[in-house]
């Protein structure tokens, strides 16, 4: 999905909850919005304090996630380490799973339809109507791995 249009419709689920506008709600959006992959609250920080205008503080970027979690446009992604990630409320479309880096704590994104393939022939066989998972997958990034 178009970052401009995730923004548009996150700002309209938002106005429909009650929840007025706001700059700080706005810059953590578009951050978002831009995003490929999961960040930690202390990363949206960090990232909108290097944009001009866009100082954001610590707590109000966890009030705002925990806003926008209770909406359902943010999402909590657990990925074994300390911080919470938290990234968009995916579409069936941008659906990712997760690669972690044990060393450094990078995280990345990836995708395997023959994966996503194995999953759906899997959970037709289960007792239990699967609606979601999350997968990651652990290891040394190649930096870390090849010093």
């Amino acid at each position: 999905m178009n970052a401009t249009v995730w923004v548009q419709q996150a700002e309209a689920a938002l106005a429909a909850a009650g929840r007025k506008r706001g700059g700080a709600r706005r810059a953590v959006l578009e951050l978002l919005a831009r995003e490929r992959c999961a960040l930690t609250a202390v990363e949206i920080e960090n990232a909108l304090r290097v944009e001009p205008s866009r100082s954001v503080s610590r707590a109000s970027v966890y009030r705002i996630l925990d806003e926008l979690e209770r909406i359902g446009l943010v999402q909590r992604v657990d990925v074994g380490q300390p911080m919470v990630h938290y990234e968009r409320a995916c579409e069936l479309e941008d659906h990712h799973h997760h690669l972690v880096c044990d060393a450094c704590g990078l995280v990345l994104p990836f995708s395997d339809p023959a994966l996503e393939r194995a999953i759906a022939s899997v959970s037709a066989r289960l007792p239990i109507a699967v609606s979601e998972h999350e997968i990651v997958l652990r290891g040394a990034c190649r930096d870390c791995r090849d010093p």
